[in-house]
Formats: structure tokens, C-alpha cells, sequence
């Protein structure tokens, strides 16, 4: 009986897929006391005019694609200035319980996303370790269509939890989204309207991964960074997807919560 156990134990092991050596970086951080509060008492991280606080995602410095136009920061996929140029763009501090707000716009077709309690992880993607609020022209692009009941959609849990109900505006349209963390518990709001509810680290949370391209079957590494968001600290940066689109932000503030 013993060796039996012993046998398929061994056997549960080698099934498990196994996790790949990885490097989570150590990069310049800003103060955030050093950022404007507005009247809510949020911090400006973008105020309009600067990047200060922004860099590319392990990267120390901001990269050419990623412009200020019209009071945005702008992910410019037509700027003459090669792909190195590209990725996609962090505010370099670490964020534990918040509310973030911002307004987005996407051209015509494009997709992007928001990225938050994410940790720099060398050669990898930032959605490897974070969870990503949806950024998506819902009537262009066809991943709108794909995924499950529209979890693909503006201001999803990406391919986790649809927003709903769906009130994103069409391309060339600013949305307002909200992003409340707290204590593992996570809300989005669209428009207004709260949107998709979830909370971090239980099993609820493992569940959702499961079923999604993350799973640990799909993705070993990725599963074993969003199961533990945040890392030991529970904190992380704020991101901003390149996808390769034409993609506006502005007016984003992070109110710290205790």
C-alpha cells in the first residue's frame, strides 16, 4: 500500500506541468508623494503635459511610440521610430490597495488593456503576472467575438470575466473606467456602472485561472505569477498595453486606500 502511494504521488508530480525558472526584475521606482493630489485626494500620475513616473515595462526609459497628443498618452503605432520603440509602459511605483481611474479611446479595430499589481518579469510578457482590465473596440475587433460570453470584451477580466453589462462606447469615443482594489477584493467600473466584481488569491480566483489561457496546463509559468498577484507584498505597477494599435489615455489619478 505504501509503495502504491508512493508510485502515485510520483505520478500526480510528472502530470503537474513544471514551472520555468524566472527573473523578476528590480527597476527604478518613483515617490508618489512627490505626484499632485486633485480634490478627491487621488494622485495625478498623468496630468496632460508629462510622463514623469512612466517608463516601458523593463525598460528605464520611456519608449518613442509612446507619445503625449491631444492631453493623452498615446500608443502610436505609425511613428517612424522602429519596434524596439514599443512595448508596453508602466508608472514605476507599487500600488497595494487603490482606486485607479482614467479615461481611454481606441482607433478603429484596436485593442490594448490595463494592467495592475504587476511585477517586471525579465523576457516576459507584463499579463504574465497581472490581471488586465480589457481595452477594445467591441464591434472591430474579433476578439470581441472570442473567449467566452464576451469575457474578451471592454473592461473584462481578460478572458476570465465578462464586463456586464456591456456599456462600452464605440471607437474614437473616450470611456471612463475605475479599477478598486482592496484587500484582494477587485472591482471594475465602465462608464459609471460597476461592471465585474472578483477577489484575489482564493479559490474562487485559482478556479477562474483554470479555465482561462492562463490554466496551469496552458501556461505553467503565467499560472504560478497570477496565482500569487502581487508577489509577497501583494503590490505592483500599473500598466498600459502596447497591442500594436492606436490607443489614448488620459487624466489618470490612483487614490491610495489603506
Amino acid at each position: 500500500m505504501i509503495a502504491f502511494s508512493a508510485h502515485l504521488n510520483t505520478a500526480v508530480a510528472q502530470a503537474k506541468k513544471e514551472v520555468p525558472a524566472y527573473k523578476i526584475l528590480d527597476l527604478p521606482r518613483v515617490d508618489i508623494k512627490k505626484f499632485k493630489k486633485n480634490k478627491a485626494g487621488a494622485y495625478v500620475i498623468f496630468d496632460g503635459t508629462s510622463m514623469e513616473g512612466w517608463r516601458g515595462y523593463d525598460k528605464t526609459v520611456v519608449p518613442k511610440r509612446w507619445v503625449i497628443n491631444e492631453g493623452a498618452i498615446k500608443f502610436d503605432s505609425q511613428a517612424n521610430v522602429g519596434k524596439e520603440e514599443g512595448g508596453d509602459l508602466v508608472f514605476a511605483h507599487d500600488f497595494k490597495n487603490f482606486e485607479l481611474e482614467m479615461e481611454w479611446k481606441v482607433a478603429k479595430g484596436a485593442n490594448s488593456g490595463i494592467f495592475f499589481l504587476a511585477k517586471e518579469v525579465e523576457g516576459q510578457p507584463i499579463y504574465i503576472s497581472s490581471p488586465e482590465c480589457q481595452v477594445l473596440d467591441n464591434e472591430n475587433h474579433p476578439d470581441a467575438k472570442m473567449g467566452v460570453d464576451g469575457n474578451r470584451k471592454s473592461t473584462s477580466l481578460y478572458d476570465m470575466i465578462p464586463a456586464k453589462p456591456q456599456n462600452g462606447k464605440p471607437y474614437g469615443e473616450w470611456n471612463k473606467v475605475k479599477i478598486r482594489v482592496n484587500n484582494g477584493k477587485v472591482e471594475h467600473f465602465q462608464n459609471g456602472v460597476k461592471v465585474v466584481e472578483y477577489t484575489l488569491w482564493d479559490k474562487s480566483w485559482i478556479d477562474l485561472l483554470q479555465k482561462s489561457k492562463f490554466s496551469e496546463e496552458k501556461w505553467p509559468l503565467a499560472f504560478e505569477l497570477l496565482s500569487h498577484v502581487g508577489g509577497d507584498s501583494k503590490s505592483g505597477l500599473i500598466g498600459l498595453q502596447d497591442h500594436g494599435n492606436d490607443v489614448w489615455f488620459k487624466n489618470i489619478t490612483v487614490k491610495v486606500l489603506k
